[in-house]
């Protein structure tokens, strides 16, 4: 298990392509330069050992030094021990609506996009709760089952679209199916589930199946994206807006955020409706309902004792200036005859 303490040093590596692009304008430059000054068969006799290869290798090694340079500010550290320890926490799923009609924009920047940015909030937020994750259109599928691992879950949902399912609905009563699943615990006393959707377009007897979910003892909270108002589906190439979804009538279609569904649902499992609106009173909301639920005792295993491996990267960096401080630009013996740039 590795992780990168502080990733953001990682733009320092598009000083890279610079660097490159630098070298060449200074290359063809001084190319230039010389054929002004004199021509090719008096330049051969005037620096005999000029090596376009060896200039190369200068600028490669140099932009390997920085790689390493900028890795080691990253800090990559591994673990080096995997114990088991002792967490306190509840069960939480989120059920998350990949149907078209997430595709609008009628909240910024989209309905999908916003769903995802506030289950990452959330998870963020958490301390020791079990994670797991369901995507849902016209049917349910597993995206991640429970874990403790937050990186994998936040990783797993950035990868999360509406083109994953190719049959198009809001299938609400599979992915409450599904969720049932999740729960492997059965002396667990809180379940959790969130569903993020705009509710629109639902499929089956949603309350019945809310209740029976209850029944097992499945919390169910409802999160709401989107707008009464509504707003087209847009149609996309290239990122670009190409026109937007109509009907059998030819009319552009309109999707509105269907709170009644989700009040419903929420109701008949015990749960609460919550506005998606705005991010810091949806984090708020959720904090606080699941610190006050009863936590259950599990085991999870994790790596401790992270070992810094900077030094390495330091060192190899530096190791690499000190070689291109003996890189002459020019021409070596066996380069020479190897001849790899045609330089003869």
């Amino acid at each position: 298990m590795y992780l990168l303490e502080e990733k953001i040093y990682f733009w320092l590596l598009l000083v890279i392509p610079v660097l490159i692009v630098v070298f060449m304008g200074v290359l063809i430059w001084k190319k230039t330069t010389q054929k002004r000054f004199a021509d090719k068969e008096l330049l051969k006799r005037l620096s005999p050992n000029q090596s376009v290869f060896k200039s190369v290798l200068k600028i490669v090694v140099i932009s390997l030094a920085f790689a390493c340079f900028v890795i080691a500010l990253v800090n990559p550290k591994i673990g080096t021990k995997l114990e088991t320890v002792k967490r306190e926490g509840v069960d939480v799923v989120f059920a998350i609506d990949v149907s078209k009609s997430m595709l609008a924009e009628d909240i910024a920047p989209n309905r999908i996009e916003k769903s995802k940015q506030l289950v990452t909030q959330i998870i963020n937020n958490l301390a020791s709760d079990r994670v797991g994750i369901i995507a849902y259109a016209a049917s349910a599928f597993p995206q991640l089952p429970i874990t403790t691992d937050y990186g994998s879950a936040k990783m797993f949902l950035q990868s999360m679209n509406t083109d994953m399912l190719s049959s198009q609905g809001t299938a609400i009563n599979e992915a409450i199916e599904l969720a049932k699943t999740y729960y492997n615990d059965e002396e667990q006393t809180n379940r959790v589930l969130f569903i993020i959707s705009d509710g629109e377009d639902h499929e089956g007897n949603i309350g019945s199946i809310a209740e029976d979910a209850a029944k097992e003892g499945i919390k169910i909270f409802t999160i709401g994206v989107g707008t009464t108002k509504g707003g087209p589906i847009p149609i996309k190439r290239n990122g670009i807006v190409q026109t937007y979804k109509k009907n059998n009538q030819g009319e552009t279609v309109i999707t509105k955020l269907n709170t009644t569904i989700l009040q419903e649902i929420a109701e008949e499992a015990n749960g609460v409706y919550i506005d998606g609106t705005n991010t810091n009173e949806v984090i708020e909301n959720v904090t606080e309902l699941l610190q006050g639920m009863d936590k259950k005792e599990f085991e999870a295993k994790q790596f401790a004792d992270f070992k810094d491996q900077f030094q390495w990267f330091l060192g190899a960096g530096l190791l690499l200036l000190f070689l291109d401080v003996f890189l002459l630009e020019r021409k070596t013996s066996w380069v020479k005859r190897l001849n790899l740039f045609n330089e003869e």
